[in-house]
Protein backbone atom coordinates (compact mmCIF):
# COMPACT_ATOMS: atom_id res chain seq x y z
CA UNK A 1 0.00 0.00 0.00
CA UNK A 2 2.54 2.76 1.01
CA UNK A 3 5.32 1.79 -2.08
CA UNK A 4 1.22 2.16 -4.33
CA UNK A 5 0.81 5.29 -2.83
CA UNK A 6 4.35 6.90 -3.68
CA UNK A 7 4.10 5.50 -7.34
CA UNK A 8 0.65 6.66 -7.84
CA UNK A 9 0.68 9.92 -5.88
CA UNK A 10 3.10 13.02 -6.49
CA UNK A 11 4.50 13.96 -3.02
CA UNK A 12 2.23 17.45 -3.36
CA UNK A 13 -0.64 15.10 -3.10
CA UNK A 14 0.41 13.18 -0.44
CA UNK A 15 1.44 15.82 1.66
CA UNK A 16 -2.29 16.97 0.80
CA UNK A 17 -3.89 13.93 2.21
CA UNK A 18 -1.51 12.97 4.93
CA UNK A 19 -0.87 16.71 6.13
CA UNK A 20 -4.19 17.96 5.17
CA UNK A 21 -6.18 15.03 6.59
CA UNK A 22 -4.75 14.76 9.68
CA UNK A 23 -5.00 18.23 10.76
CA UNK A 24 -8.66 17.82 9.41
CA UNK A 25 -9.50 14.99 11.68
CA UNK A 26 -7.54 16.31 14.82
CA UNK A 27 -9.58 20.17 14.36
CA UNK A 28 -13.03 18.12 13.93
CA UNK A 29 -11.66 15.71 17.08
CA UNK A 30 -11.52 18.52 19.14
CA UNK A 31 -14.16 20.62 18.56
CA UNK A 32 -15.94 17.45 19.26
CA UNK A 33 -14.51 16.60 22.41
CA UNK A 34 -15.22 19.77 23.51
CA UNK A 35 -19.06 19.29 22.42
CA UNK A 36 -18.89 16.36 24.46
CA UNK A 37 -16.97 17.23 27.58
CA UNK A 38 -17.83 21.51 27.79
CA UNK A 39 -16.18 21.71 31.34
CA UNK A 40 -12.51 20.78 29.38
CA UNK A 41 -12.46 24.29 28.23
CA UNK A 42 -12.29 25.56 32.00
CA UNK A 43 -8.86 23.78 31.74
CA UNK A 44 -9.12 22.26 35.19
CA UNK A 45 -6.75 19.66 34.81
CA UNK A 46 -4.10 21.59 32.45
CA UNK A 47 -1.33 20.79 35.37
CA UNK A 48 -1.49 17.02 34.60
CA UNK A 49 -2.66 17.08 30.87
CA UNK A 50 0.58 19.00 30.68
CA UNK A 51 2.96 17.45 32.32
CA UNK A 52 1.47 14.26 30.57
CA UNK A 53 1.53 15.57 27.46
CA UNK A 54 5.80 17.25 28.10
CA UNK A 55 6.66 13.28 28.94
CA UNK A 56 4.70 11.75 25.69
CA UNK A 57 5.80 14.50 23.64
CA UNK A 58 9.69 13.86 24.40
CA UNK A 59 9.77 10.34 24.09
CA UNK A 60 7.49 10.12 21.00
CA UNK A 61 9.65 12.75 19.50
CA UNK A 62 12.99 10.85 20.09
CA UNK A 63 11.88 7.77 19.33
CA UNK A 64 10.51 9.71 15.56
CA UNK A 65 13.71 11.80 15.77
CA UNK A 66 15.68 8.41 15.31
CA UNK A 67 13.70 7.10 12.82
CA UNK A 68 13.87 9.98 10.26
CA UNK A 69 17.65 10.44 10.93
CA UNK A 70 18.02 6.11 10.39
CA UNK A 71 16.06 6.51 7.51
CA UNK A 72 17.79 9.92 5.84
CA UNK A 73 20.94 8.46 6.50
CA UNK A 74 19.91 4.78 4.33
CA UNK A 75 18.06 6.49 1.52
CA UNK A 76 21.48 8.61 1.77
CA UNK A 77 23.82 5.56 1.58
CA UNK A 78 21.27 4.20 -1.45
CA UNK A 79 22.34 7.17 -3.48
CA UNK A 80 26.07 6.06 -3.14
CA UNK A 81 25.80 2.94 -3.36
CA UNK A 82 24.25 3.40 -7.03
CA UNK A 83 26.84 6.28 -7.90
CA UNK A 84 29.69 3.41 -6.94
CA UNK A 85 28.65 0.83 -8.79
CA UNK A 86 27.99 3.31 -11.95
CA UNK A 87 31.54 4.62 -10.98
CA UNK A 88 33.08 1.32 -10.97
CA UNK A 89 31.17 0.13 -14.29
CA UNK A 90 32.55 3.37 -16.25
CA UNK A 91 36.14 2.80 -14.99
CA UNK A 92 36.09 -0.88 -16.38
CA UNK A 93 35.00 0.35 -20.03
CA UNK A 94 37.88 3.09 -19.52
CA UNK A 95 40.37 0.55 -18.66
CA UNK A 96 39.14 -2.18 -21.39
CA UNK A 97 40.66 0.45 -23.94
CA UNK A 98 43.98 -0.88 -23.18
CA UNK A 99 42.85 -4.52 -24.67
CA UNK A 100 43.06 -5.25 -27.68
CA UNK A 101 39.39 -4.39 -29.80
CA UNK A 102 38.26 -7.87 -29.78
CA UNK A 103 37.82 -9.02 -26.46
CA UNK A 104 37.75 -4.88 -25.04
CA UNK A 105 34.52 -4.91 -27.91
CA UNK A 106 33.11 -8.18 -25.98
CA UNK A 107 33.52 -6.73 -22.58
CA UNK A 108 31.98 -3.63 -23.44
CA UNK A 109 29.05 -5.20 -25.12
CA UNK A 110 28.32 -7.30 -21.43
CA UNK A 111 28.58 -3.84 -19.84
CA UNK A 112 26.32 -2.32 -21.76
CA UNK A 113 23.99 -5.34 -21.28
CA UNK A 114 24.26 -4.95 -17.61
CA UNK A 115 23.83 -1.18 -17.61
CA UNK A 116 20.21 -1.61 -20.00
CA UNK A 117 18.97 -4.46 -17.55
CA UNK A 118 19.74 -2.35 -14.33
CA UNK A 119 18.33 0.72 -15.71
CA UNK A 120 15.66 -0.82 -18.04
CA UNK A 121 14.42 -3.90 -15.84
CA UNK A 122 15.52 -4.12 -12.45
CA UNK A 123 14.44 -0.36 -11.76
CA UNK A 124 10.51 -0.34 -12.71
CA UNK A 125 10.91 -3.57 -10.25
CA UNK A 126 12.72 -2.06 -7.18
CA UNK A 127 10.73 0.57 -7.32
CA UNK A 128 7.72 -1.66 -7.18
CA UNK A 129 9.74 -3.23 -3.91
CA UNK A 130 10.10 -6.42 -5.94
CA UNK A 131 13.92 -6.51 -6.75
CA UNK A 132 15.21 -9.51 -8.12
CA UNK A 133 19.01 -11.06 -8.91
CA UNK A 134 18.18 -12.90 -11.46
CA UNK A 135 17.40 -9.88 -13.57
CA UNK A 136 20.79 -8.88 -14.00
CA UNK A 137 22.63 -12.30 -13.27
CA UNK A 138 22.80 -12.91 -16.75
CA UNK A 139 24.59 -9.78 -17.52
CA UNK A 140 27.09 -10.45 -14.75
CA UNK A 141 27.56 -13.96 -15.95
CA UNK A 142 28.34 -12.30 -19.47
CA UNK A 143 31.15 -9.57 -18.12
CA UNK A 144 32.76 -12.44 -15.97
CA UNK A 145 33.13 -14.55 -19.77
CA UNK A 146 34.22 -11.38 -21.17
CA UNK A 147 37.24 -11.48 -18.91
CA UNK A 148 37.76 -15.35 -18.67
CA UNK A 149 37.81 -15.74 -22.15
CA UNK A 150 41.03 -12.85 -22.43
CA UNK A 151 44.81 -13.76 -21.55
CA UNK A 152 46.82 -9.98 -21.10
CA UNK A 153 50.14 -10.96 -22.40
CA UNK A 154 51.97 -7.42 -22.17
CA UNK A 155 52.84 -5.84 -19.20
CA UNK A 156 50.22 -2.85 -19.97
CA UNK A 157 46.98 -5.29 -20.36
CA UNK A 158 48.23 -6.83 -17.12
CA UNK A 159 48.17 -3.63 -15.38
CA UNK A 160 44.44 -2.82 -16.63
CA UNK A 161 43.42 -6.09 -16.07
CA UNK A 162 43.75 -6.64 -13.08
CA UNK A 163 41.81 -2.75 -12.34
CA UNK A 164 39.17 -4.06 -14.44
CA UNK A 165 38.64 -7.59 -12.33
CA UNK A 166 38.74 -5.18 -8.95
CA UNK A 167 36.10 -3.26 -10.59
CA UNK A 168 33.97 -6.07 -11.64
CA UNK A 169 34.03 -7.45 -8.46
CA UNK A 170 33.19 -4.37 -6.79
CA UNK A 171 30.39 -3.81 -9.10
CA UNK A 172 28.69 -7.14 -7.90
CA UNK A 173 29.39 -6.10 -4.28
CA UNK A 174 27.67 -2.68 -4.59
CA UNK A 175 24.93 -4.48 -7.01
CA UNK A 176 23.87 -6.98 -3.59
CA UNK A 177 23.95 -3.88 -1.50
CA UNK A 178 21.49 -2.40 -3.78
CA UNK A 179 19.11 -4.64 -4.17
CA UNK A 180 19.25 -5.31 -0.55
CA UNK A 181 18.63 -1.91 0.36
CA UNK A 182 15.75 -2.00 -1.73
CA UNK A 183 14.25 -4.68 -0.25
CA UNK A 184 14.50 -3.38 3.27
CA UNK A 185 11.66 -1.16 5.16
CA UNK A 186 11.27 0.25 8.72
CA UNK A 187 10.42 -3.07 11.20
CA UNK A 188 7.31 -3.71 12.11
CA UNK A 189 7.81 -2.54 15.86
CA UNK A 190 9.16 0.99 14.62
CA UNK A 191 6.25 0.99 12.46
CA UNK A 192 3.75 0.58 15.75
CA UNK A 193 5.60 3.20 17.63
CA UNK A 194 5.66 5.82 14.69
CA UNK A 195 2.45 5.61 13.28
CA UNK A 196 0.54 4.27 16.94
CA UNK A 197 2.32 7.08 18.75
CA UNK A 198 0.61 9.86 16.53
CA UNK A 199 -2.70 8.13 16.92
CA UNK A 200 -2.48 8.22 20.52
CA UNK A 201 -0.62 11.67 20.82
CA UNK A 202 -2.67 13.62 18.71
CA UNK A 203 -5.95 12.75 20.79
CA UNK A 204 -4.09 14.17 24.07
CA UNK A 205 -3.71 17.29 22.97
CA UNK A 206 -7.85 17.79 23.24
CA UNK A 207 -7.59 17.32 26.69
CA UNK A 208 -5.35 20.45 27.32
CA UNK A 209 -8.18 23.44 27.93
CA UNK A 210 -8.42 26.49 27.02
CA UNK A 211 -11.38 29.14 27.12
CA UNK A 212 -10.64 30.57 23.25
CA UNK A 213 -11.61 28.21 20.42
CA UNK A 214 -9.32 29.78 18.19
CA UNK A 215 -6.12 29.20 20.34
CA UNK A 216 -7.15 25.43 20.85
CA UNK A 217 -7.95 24.71 17.34
CA UNK A 218 -4.76 26.55 16.36
CA UNK A 219 -2.51 24.59 19.21
CA UNK A 220 -4.37 20.72 17.88
CA UNK A 221 -3.72 22.16 14.37
CA UNK A 222 -0.31 22.67 14.63
CA UNK A 223 0.51 19.69 16.52
CA UNK A 224 -0.67 17.54 14.12
CA UNK A 225 0.50 19.31 11.32
CA UNK A 226 4.26 18.54 12.74
CA UNK A 227 3.58 14.75 13.41
CA UNK A 228 1.62 14.12 10.71
CA UNK A 229 4.64 16.00 8.17
CA UNK A 230 7.22 13.58 10.17
CA UNK A 231 4.85 10.68 9.36
CA UNK A 232 5.38 11.79 5.55
CA UNK A 233 9.17 11.86 5.69
CA UNK A 234 8.65 8.62 7.48
CA UNK A 235 6.75 7.40 4.36
CA UNK A 236 9.14 8.67 1.86
CA UNK A 237 12.47 8.36 3.53
CA UNK A 238 11.63 4.26 3.87
CA UNK A 239 11.45 3.59 0.21
CA UNK A 240 14.44 5.30 -1.63
CA UNK A 241 13.49 3.87 -4.80
CA UNK A 242 9.87 4.48 -5.28
CA UNK A 243 7.84 7.73 -5.56
CA UNK A 244 8.76 10.91 -6.85
CA UNK A 245 11.58 11.76 -4.38
CA UNK A 246 13.80 8.36 -4.87
CA UNK A 247 17.03 7.06 -6.49
CA UNK A 248 17.40 7.62 -9.76
CA UNK A 249 19.01 5.40 -12.33
CA UNK A 250 20.67 8.14 -14.24
CA UNK A 251 24.28 7.89 -12.86
CA UNK A 252 23.92 4.09 -15.17
CA UNK A 253 23.36 6.65 -18.30
CA UNK A 254 26.19 9.48 -17.78
CA UNK A 255 30.07 9.41 -18.09
CA UNK A 256 31.46 6.57 -20.12
CA UNK A 257 28.43 4.53 -19.97
CA UNK A 258 26.25 7.10 -21.62
CA UNK A 259 27.63 5.47 -24.99
CA UNK A 260 25.32 2.28 -24.63
CA UNK A 261 22.17 4.65 -24.63
CA UNK A 262 22.93 6.91 -28.32
CA UNK A 263 20.36 5.48 -30.90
Amino acid sequence: MEIWLLNNLPTWALAVVIVGGMVTLAVAGSVLAYRWRPALAEGEHNDMVGTGLSMFAAIYGIILAFVVVTLWTEADEAETVVANESTYLAQMVRDARAFPPAPRAHLEAAVGAYVRAVAEVQWPLMREGRPRYAVTERAVERMFAALRSFEPTTEREKTFYREVVRDINRVVAERRARITQARQTLPAVFKVLVYGGAVVFIPLTFLYGNKSRQVRLLFVGSVAALVSFSLLLVLVLDHPFSGDISVSPDAFRQGALARFWRP
